[in-house]
């Protein structure tokens, strides 16, 4: 990416609104090309303004941002991430549904909001520490231990956890040996350098079999990668 990462910050509090625009305004590498105050402004701010990384509320007047994130992410090179206050198992996994290629909590250190925004701006997906066992649960039929209200319902009925969708399953046979098992460690949450050093490979082989599997896969990103391992199957929560 050539110039300063574009973002659009989309919150109804303006006290928040200044906070982000100030905490990203010390960054050289980002520019808050606008604010606005709904879901529907958001739309209408992407077309004119064409950013890299939407910073998007949940609750908001005229139009909510789980809607607004399901209208952008089809019809712009947007990515969005989800910051509410909110920690709640629908906001999560409707946000991810919609397209959003992240998910963080409004109680973020400033740190870790710029590292996301980066993060995302370069292609790749990211879930807040705090969520990411609720995705995993959801995903096998669990129940983690902070409660995220995951029941056998809503969790798919009759899978069983580590089962997998079969025609999931079918697609990932699309895969190699090698890729479907830097898919399970993309699942558990590490890093490229992280699964390198657990397979003994180099950093550049794993971003090559990442990038192999999102292609073959037809995924967006790391979070969609994550999601479709634990609905086929491939990958199971640790213990």
């Amino acid at each position: 990416m050539t110039g300063p990462i574009r973002v659009l910050l989309v919150d109804d509090q303006p006290l928040l609104l200044s906070g982000f625009a100030m905490i990203l305004s010390t960054e050289d590498d980002m520019e808050v090309v606008g604010q606005v105050s709904n879901g529907q402004l958001a739309i209408e701010a992407v077309r004119e303004l064409q950013p890299d990384v939407v910073l998007m509320d949940v609750q908001m007047p005229v139009l909510d941002g789980i809607e607004a994130t399901r209208r952008i992410v089809p019809d712009s090179d947007a990515k969005v991430v989800i910051l509410t206050t909110f920690d709640r198992d629908d906001y999560l996994f409707d946000a991810l549904a919609a397209g959003a290629s992240g998910f963080l909590l409004k109680n973020a250190d400033p740190d870790h909001l710029v590292s996301a925004i980066r993060t995302v701006a370069g292609g790749h997906g990211l879930l807040a520490p705090e969520v990411t066992q609720r995705v995993i649960a959801r995903m096998t039929g669990g129940d983690p231990a902070e409660g995220a209200g995951a029941t056998e319902e809503d969790s798919g009925g009759d899978q069983q956890p580590g089962q997998g969708d079969p025609e999931l399953r079918a697609k990932a046979d699309l895969l190699t040996d090698r890729e479907q098992e830097v898919l399970g460690l993309v699942a558990q949450g590490l890093s490229n350098s992280e699964i390198a050093g657990t397979l003994f490979l180099g950093e550049a082989t794993v971003k090559t079999h990442v990038s192999n599997i999102l292609s073959k896969l037809h995924l967006r990103d790391r979070v969609q990668a994550v999601v479709f391992a634990y609905e086929a199957g491939l990958a199971h929560p640790a213990g």
